[in-house]
């Protein structure tokens, strides 16, 4: 692949900067404690790394509320640490996203101060203002994902604004030409900086619905919401008109003529709406987002019926576009929690990783998947994520999946010297980094087998997929690359099976191996798979 396609296949590892190494010792993550890890980032034989929001922000929503998107936030440290590990990045050979959250701002952003002094001040209409209801309620029935109305009383303008996540998250007016001229402006900031990618929050919320028109009540049989609480009143209406609006899609060529002014720069979208797959497939088709992705396998459904029609339905849709997948991030559970059904063991984590790095697309890894961390139990009086805090005790919120990095099994797991802002789950002490180099069979050592492995694989890379019908809990398809195919099982199941597979070419086919994952075996046409194995097959052609 040229570099202008480097993202294509490629593994992004997603950093979550609050939670990677701490390095002053005030408990929090840093741009330095990034610099000192990258070396550690690059031995797992990752492509790139996604380092999550670090702008200045009064860190409501820890800082996807930016109030200044040119500014490295004192809690991380400066823009000359954020360039120089850009450059050590880049020595290294990783390609280095950011986070950009276009949609919204925090309200101590300096637009937001000024547009609420008045109606007729020149950000007066940057933002989403509308007049109460003559009984003086909201404009409409729109709700906010972190729960309640989507709309703010502001006493000062005498009007309410929109905010389709915290109340001190307002929404900007993307229907004003002037907004969109901003956003693109502060984004080539960062690509005049010489960053290798964006990965955009929340895409598809940039507009809303000029009239304001009501979303439509959710049958309660539909109310089925991916990383929020089963009680969030969000999962009661369609979100027809608050998010996913037409309009975008004019905005996201403008964004995508900028970054062809930057040839090996790449968008990431973010996308979560009515219809995700089909939305990422329209934001992907032509001149828009190089890729997309959504929370369709972040998920609680571990099956391979699941996976398997998720990943076609995209396929049927996705014809000029390019996917990325993801099964853990940093707004949902852990995906050996969530997943695992009481099971962490270190075969399934590997598994887990296989599987997801041979679909078709590329791929972010959450920190600490290539340890097999589980979800952190954080008890109620430690909690620092506003969602949870709402929602307690029904929806424990985003912390059990945010807590410090593991690099040893000190007292504060060589995070910090000091109390780290997220207590450190003891379980998690055992699957240091520390411990886990010295393991030949750690979770570890068998990521950074399978990624070694992987990268000489153009199939998994770039080829084209094809699902085979098989029974739970076997998941299969052959990746075609010109004229090579490979074959790719994996048993979602802890206990051996035995399948046959009806497959030309498979009773002549080699086996692949080296990739240090638990391999099954193949005699004709019958598979042997132990409990949480995988087979790569080079068939015949």
């Amino acid at each position: 692949m040229s570099d202008a396609f480097w993202w294509r296949g490629a593994v992004i590892y997603q950093i979550y900067p609050r939670s990677f190494l701490d390095t002053n010792g005030d408990g929090v993550g840093d741009l330095p404690g990034i610099i000192q890890r990258l070396d550690y980032v690059a031995s797992l034989g990752v492509d790139a790394i996604w380092v999550a929001p670090f702008f200045r922000s009064p860190m409501a929503d820890f800082g996807y509320d930016i109030a200044d998107y040119r500014d490295v936030d004192p809690l991380f440290g400066t823009l000359d640490d954020f360039d120089r590990l850009l450059a050590k990045a880049h020595s290294l050979g990783l390609k280095v996203m950011i986070d950009q959250v276009l949609s919204h701002t925090s309200d101590q952003h300096a637009w937001f101060k000024e547009s609420r002094e008045s109606r007729d001040n020149p950000k007066a209409d940057w933002y989403v203002w509308a007049d109460a209801k003559p009984d003086g309620s909201a404009p409409n029935n729109w709700l906010s994902l972190f729960g309640g109305s989507a709309w703010q009383w502001d006493p000062r303008r005498g009007q309410y604004y929109l905010h389709n996540f915290l109340a001190s998250q307002p929404d900007l007016n993307f229907h004003h030409p002037d907004v969109r001229a901003a956003v693109l402006d502060n984004v080539r900031f960062w690509l005049e900086k010489g960053v290798d990618g964006l990965r955009l929050d929340a895409i598809n919320f940039c507009f809303h619905d000029r009239q304001l028109r009501d979303n439509p009540p959710k049958p309660k049989e539909k109310r089925v919401g991916r990383g929020f609480s089963p009680d969030n009143p969000y999962a009661f209406q369609y979100h027809w008109y608050n998010n996913t609006q037409p309009e975008n899609l004019d905005f996201l060529g403008e964004l995508r003529n900028l970054l062809d002014r930057y040839p090996t720069a790449v968008t990431l979208g973010e996308i979560s709406s009515e219809d995700s797959l089909a939305t990422m497939a329209e934001y992907t088709t032509g001149h828009r987002l190089h890729m997309g992705y959504s929370f369709e396998l972040l998920s609680s459904d571990f099956s391979a019926a699941y996976i398997r029609n998720t990943v076609m339905q995209l396929e049927a849709q996705m014809h000029d576009g390019w996917p990325c997948w993801a099964i853990s991030n940093h707004d949902v559970e852990r995906v050996l929690t969530r997943w695992g059904n009481g099971n962490a063991s270190p075969r399934l984590a590997n598994l887990l990783t296989a599987m997801v790095c041979s679909l078709r697309g590329s791929v972010c890894v959450y920190q600490g998947e290539e340890l097999g961390l589980t979800e952190a139990n954080v008890p109620f009086e430690s909690l620092r994520d506003p969602y949870g805090i709402a929602f307690w005790p029904n929806f424990k919120g985003r912390d059990g999946c945010r807590t410090p990095m593991p690099w040893d099994d000190s007292a504060f797991a060589g995070f910090s010297q000091n109390t780290p802002w997220l207590p450190i789950d003891e379980a998690h002490k055992t699957r240091a980094v520390s411990r886990q180099e010295t393991d030949p069979d750690s979770v570890l050592h068998g990521f950074r087998r399978f990624m070694q492995w992987r990268a000489r694989q153009p199939a998994l890379r770039w080829g084209d997929i094809r699902f085979l019908d098989t029974p739970e809990p076997v998941l299969a398809f052959v990746r075609t690359h010109g004229n090579e195919q490979v074959l790719a099982v994996f048993n979602l199941g802890k206990h051996a099976t035995e399948i046959e597979l009806a497959l030309p070419g498979l009773d002549a086919a080699r086996l692949l191996e080296s990739h240090g994952l638990l391999q099954g075996s193949l005699t004709g046409h019958r598979l042997q798979l132990p409990g949480h194995s995988v087979l790569f097959a080079q068939l015949s052609s």
